[in-house]
C-alpha cells in the first residue's frame, strides 16, 4: 500500500485519480481521527470532523501545490477544523449558559472519574486550543517542534513555548495528580 509517496498520490488526485484519495483516505483516516477525538473530546463530532477534513481536502485538491509535504498540510487541515469547532461549542455553551442563568440551577449530577486518564483529559479540555494542539502533537502524536511550527506557520520556538505553557497549565490543573504522574 505504501508503493507511493502521500505526495505522489494527492498530484494523481489532484489529476483526477479517485483510488488515490481512496488510498490517501485509508491511509491517514485513522490518525487524523484520533487526533481530533483528543482535540474535541468527543467521538461522534470528531467523526463528523473527519468527513469535513477529507471534504475539504476534495475541494481543495486545485489549491495543494506539488512538492508540498502531505500529512503537514493535511494535519493543518484537521486543527483548522478542531478549533473551529471548538469556538462554536464554545458559542453555544456561552449562550446556554446565559439561558440558564435566568432559571434555578439545579445540581449536576456527580459524573467524576477517579481516573488519571479522565482527569488528564477534562484538564486538556482546559487548555488554550492552541496550547492542547502543541501538547497532542507532541506528546501523543509524537510530532517534533520544527513539526508543530511548520503546521501552524510558528517558528519551532513558538511551538515549544506553546506546548510548555500546555504542560504548566495542566500541572496548575491537575495539581496532586501531576506530582503522582512524575513519579
Amino acid at each position: 500500500m505504501r508503493s507511493q509517496t502521500d505526495e505522489a498520490l494527492m498530484e494523481r488526485f489532484r489529476d483526477g485519480a479517485q483510488d488515490a484519495f481512496e488510498d490517501l483516505f485509508a491511509r491517514h483516516a485513522p490518525r487524523v481521527q484520533g487526533f481530533l477525538a483528543r482535540m474535541v473530546r468527543n467521538g461522534a463530532l470528531a467523526e463528523d470532523l473527519l468527513q469535513a477534513t477529507f471534504l475539504s481536502v476534495i475541494r481543495s485538491r486545485g489549491r495543494y501545490e506539488p512538492g508540498t509535504r502531505f500529512t503537514p498540510w493535511l494535519m493543518t487541515i484537521a486543527a483548522n477544523a478542531a478549533r473551529d469547532a471548538l469556538r462554536h461549542q464554545r458559542h453555544v455553551d456561552a449562550y446556554a449558559s446565559q439561558e440558564d442563568s435566568a432559571t434555578p440551577a439545579s445540581p449536576a449530577p456527580d459524573d467524576s472519574d477517579p481516573s488519571l486518564r479522565r482527569h488528564l483529559l477534562d484538564a486538556l479540555q482546559q487548555l488554550h486550543p492552541d496550547h492542547r494542539e502543541a501538547v497532542v502533537l507532541s506528546k501523543v502524536e509524537g510530532w517534533s517542534f520544527e513539526e508543530i511550527g511548520a503546521l501552524r506557520g510558528i517558528s519551532p520556538g513558538a511551538a515549544r513555548l506553546r506546548a510548555h505553557r500546555g504542560y504548566e497549565k495542566l500541572r496548575e490543573l491537575l495539581g496532586e495528580l501531576a506530582l503522582e504522574v512524575a513519579r
